[in-house]
């Protein structure tokens, strides 16, 4: 006998599948996946294609992010670079090609340090 599905997954499924996302349980739930929250509980989660973002959607989580810290992110002290990886980490931003190398070089690091902060967040 297989288990069935959450009726709010179950509800959204189609939808998902049209939009070439995928439904994936809590525990496998990463940054930038949109939860699926039935009476205070997570009981799975959305990801959505990355294929489909394009590099200026990244550029809008990169300006977003140095907004919200207020200034330019090359001008960040180390703490703040961190704190704006993991911002961004927390908006999906690192689900985009070659994302690693473009937020590097936003901040002024290496893209050795950007996995290295990422690292440390996702531990």
């Amino acid at each position: 006998m297989t288990e069935r599905a959450h009726p709010l997954v179950e509800a959204v499924r189609e939808l998902v599948d049209r939009m070439e996302g995928r439904i994936v349980a809590p525990e496998e739930m990463r940054g930038g996946d949109v939860p699926l929250v039935w009476e205070g509980s997570t009981v799975g989660g959305v990801r959505l294609p990355s294929a489909t973002a394009s590099a200026g959607d990244l550029e809008s989580l990169l300006t977003g992010v140095a907004d919200e810290l207020g200034g330019p992110l090359k001008g960040l002290d180390r703490q703040e670079k961190q704190r704006a990886v993991r911002l961004l980490e927390e908006r999906g931003a690192f689900a985009y090609r070659k994302s690693a190398e473009t937020v590097a070089e936003a901040l002024g690091v290496t893209r050795f340090t950007v996995y290295n902060y990422l690292n440390r967040i996702r531990a």
